[in-house]
């Protein structure tokens, strides 16, 4: 667990990101090729990326830079992520290039240490090998990220909304208080669910705040920086959260008020879903998944495009804060 403690100055100095981290949904894209968990959420990205990948020639960087730089464990190094990135691709690829090599030599050491390095990542302290990592990023990222970027862009700003009424309703505490089953406040403290196999750990802001950063890739685990120095950043997931355990069906409300099958239309829809993956998500034809599908469309919760053979179904706003809405409203009430 990962305990952020806030003081008054933090809680006036926390904010949401007005836009997703490309440098992080990087790592996290990574992370969601080299995992089972949420493979029913990515489906049909993970498809599309890895077709993307071969056509553009990059599945053997990837196996053997990217993922190895990228592991998805404990650690992996945080000058991959920086700050910078919060204002977009390049300002995010300028602090990777921008990094002292000192300390690119410790956190690759301390990769080495925790998961095990291939031996040429020391290389990365020298600048021009930090060069064709940004090139081998940014090809990386206009394959398999930008496609999504305009569904990332729609949830996150879901997200802002929900964390804004939060806001309205009760302070920064109150939106605070609303992040989900990842997190929990116990005033002054986050207490953030981390991977099972990380130590817990103490962040102390001491007056810096925090900047709550939604992640489209991100499955289920909220993760800040290793290194308390650098500024306080916590990403976390954007709708795709576990049901609670032992608690109730978190999707109960949303199939309540549109039937189980358009229950499971719309919680697919969230990370993109063709006619075909709807209707084995809910267990019905073709022909059934279609007019769920539509009727959706015509409600304003989901759009339609084209996506090459099949057409892709994706939330509007108002669809992903529906199931934003439902997810939080069924969280069990504390005993």
């Amino acid at each position: 667990m990962l305990r952020i403690h806030f003081d008054d100055a933090d809680l006036g100095r926390t904010t949401v990101a007005a836009r997703p981290d490309p440098l992080w949904e990087i790592a996290a894209s990574l992370h969601r090729l080299q995992s089972r968990k949420g493979a029913w959420a990515f489906a049909g990205w993970s498809r599309m990326a890895r077709q993307r990948l071969r056509e553009k020639k990059l599945e053997r960087q990837v196996r053997d830079v990217l993922l190895r730089l990228y592991p998805r464990a404990e650690y992996f190094p945080d000058f991959l992520t920086p700050a910078g990135a919060l204002d977009g691709f390049e300002a995010g690829a300028e602090s990777i290039l921008a990094t002292p090599p000192r300390r690119i030599l410790e956190e690759v050491t301390l990769l080495d240490r925790t998961v095990g390095a291939p031996s040429w990542v020391g290389r990365l302290a020298e600048t021009g090998a930090r060069r064709e990592l940004v090139a081998l990023l940014r090809a990386y990222h206009e394959a398999v990220v930008v496609p999504y970027e305009d569904m990332a862009l729609t949830t996150l700003e879901a997200e802002r909304a929900a964390r804004c009424r939060g806001l309205l309703d009760g302070g920064v505490e109150g939106m605070l208080a609303g992040l989900g089953p990842m997190m929990r406040w116990r005033p002054p403290v986050l207490e953030v669910t981390y991977p099972t196999q990380a130590a817990d750990r103490d962040l102390h802001l001491h007056g810096r705040g925090l900047t709550l950063v939604p992640s489209y890739f991100n499955w289920a685990e909220p993760v800040a920086f290793a290194d308390p120095e650098l500024p306080p950043v916590l990403w976390y997931s954007m709708l795709h959260e576990p049901p609670p355990a032992g608690g109730d069906d978190p999707g109960r409300p949303l199939t309540v008020l549109l039937g189980r099958a358009r229950a499971t239309a719309l919680r697919a829809a969230a990370a993109g879903a063709t006619t075909g993956e709807i209707a084995r998500a809910a267990g019905v034809s073709a022909s059934s998944a279609s007019r769920h599908a539509t009727a959706l469309r015509d409600a304003g919760l989901v759009t339609t495009v084209r996506h090459g053979p099949a057409v892709l179904h994706t939330l509007t706003p108002v669809g992903a804060a529906m199931l934003r809405g439902a997810t939080r409203g069924a969280a069990p009430a504390a005993s």
